[in-house]
């Protein structure tokens, strides 16, 4: 039983079980290395993600998917599966979100894909945010990229960048990183504010058909700006308003004003701060007043730094004839820098051709009705309200020099309260935004505009004579 043959038997029985374990070996090693190659494909490098992560916020808001999905589809980085899933969310910010979430998943060349498909969408601003978190991640100098690559040579990221006043995207992406929108010319900056002063003859001529405009001071001015934000609303860190209320305020006080500031206040502060303000006993002795709120908002409201709303008509009742008697037949002036709705005004191509005929005026009514025994006034009178933006769309704010608005405001006010009624001034103001367009290639603020407002009930010119009588 234990000779030669039975040898041989062991032998040649062996032999399938070696294959056996050998192939069982051989499938083994393969798998793994199908696991890791599956591993490989599926997992992206943990600095990419990082670098993905630290901009997630910049890429959901400016991100303009349509082209870019094409190529992460011809570079196998996405399905088309995937491609309709992203597509049919809600809006081009939960797409975003979509994409973001998809990305890691996609394999080690999904981020070097993703880099290159923004560089041939015209999106190399975001390419380059994301190659510069991962060059400080990874502690090497970020690649210089020639204009063929699509970054400009000329790109320096200490420039100034806009972002618009409105609301933000959901709680769970925290804000951390404006909304980039280059400055459209230098400076970093506020202006060094200088106030021309009205002229004797020019105030001898005019005063007689404007508002009384001689206390010292001209009146009372409130700045409340809201800056940080701290509510369920997520609200975003209004980068800038820093420079608008200390602009506003010196402004203010070279034209006369005695200026009251109240920073970063709740809904309800900001409520009753208004009403207090409106009952201060000085208004009795002043010719005017300025109210001046600087915030994010929506139309018809404000945000306090909770998130929760103030509605303008709330601020325009607490100063009116009824509840502010102190003030009543005196000019009453606002000023409102805040988002009126999150459209984000990309303008139109003007058409060459002749300019529209003006509108026609609109009738007196009832001009020469009979006085009354005893004067009465309307409710609300006497008032202007400039808006930073049309109703419906998104206010702009550079981060370094403060909102557009607020800039232009400060420049025309400056310069022409010496020789120009307010309302004329805000038509200027109107002139200038309308002028201003921003710019960030690859983004939705590229080229984009905004425009101005105003409101009046104002039943006469409205002069701020700066500087007369002399103090």
């Amino acid at each position: 039983m234990g000779g030669p043959r039975a040898a041989r038997e062991k032998r040649v029985m062996a032999t399938p079980i070696a294959s056996s374990r050998a192939a069982m070996q051989q499938k083994g090693v393969m798998a793994a290395d199908r696991g890791r190659r599956i591993l490989g494909v599926c997992g992206m490098h943990p600095d990419h993600q990082e670098a993905l992560k630290k901009n997630r916020v910049v890429l959901a808001q400016q991100l303009l998917l349509g082209e870019l999905l094409e190529h992460l589809l011809e570079k196998d980085i996405i399905t088309l599966e995937m491609r309709e899933h992203i597509q049919a969310k809600v809006g081009s910010f939960g797409q975003n979100v979509e994409l973001l979430n998809l990305l890691p998943k996609r394999g080690p060349q999904a981020f070097h894909a993703f880099c290159a498909a923004l560089r041939e969408t015209k999106q190399s601003h975001l390419e380059d945010l994301l190659l510069t978190t991962l060059s400080d991640l990874q502690h090497v100098p970020p690649p210089v990229w020639s204009p063929r690559h699509g970054l400009s040579c000329d790109y320096d990221s200490s420039l100034s960048f806009p972002v618009c006043e409105s609301c933000p995207p959901p709680k769970h992406l925290r804000l951390s990183v404006d909304t980039v929108e280059s400055s459209l010319d230098g400076g970093d900056g506020p202006p060094c504010l200088q106030v021309k002063p009205c002229t004797p003859e020019f105030y001898q001529t005019h005063y007689q058909l404007a508002y009384r405009l001689q206390s010292q001071p001209r009146g009372l001015a409130l700045v409340l700006s809201n800056v940080h934000f701290t509510g369920e609303k997520d609200l975003e860190f209004r980068s800038g308003g820093d420079v608008d209320h200390s602009t506003l305020i010196a402004l203010f006080k070279l034209l006369g004003y005695k200026v009251h500031i109240l920073l970063d206040q709740t809904a309800q502060d900001m409520q009753e701060k208004l009403q207090d303000f409106a009952q201060l006993p000085a208004h009795r002795v002043m010719d005017s007043c300025i109210v001046a709120l600087l915030s994010h908002g929506v139309d018809g409201g404000v945000y306090g730094v909770d998130g929760k709303l103030l509605q303008l008509q709330e601020v325009f009742r607490i100063f009116d004839n009824a509840n502010c008697p102190s003030l009543q037949n005196k000019p009453k002036m606002f000023f409102i820098q805040a988002c009126r709705g999150d459209e984000t005004d990309r303008g139109v191509d003007q058409q060459d051709g002749k300019h529209h005929a003006p509108s026609p005026g609109c009738e007196e009514s009832d001009a020469g009705r009979e006085d009354l025994l005893k004067m009465r006034l309307p409710t609300r009178s006497d008032m202007i309200c400039g808006y930073a933006c049309l109703k419906g769309t998104a206010a702009m704010r550079n981060t370094k020099r403060g909102s557009w608005y607020i800039e232009a405001l400060s420049q025309v006010f400056s310069q022409r309260a010496c020789d120009m009624h307010v309302a004329d001034m805000l038509v200027k103001v109107n002139a200038l935004i309308k002028e201003r367009e921003g710019y960030a290639p690859g983004t939705e603020f590229h080229r984009c505009k905004e425009m101005s407002e105003y409101c009046s009930t104002l039943c006469r010119h409205l002069y701020l004579f700066p500087g007369h009588p002399p103090t």
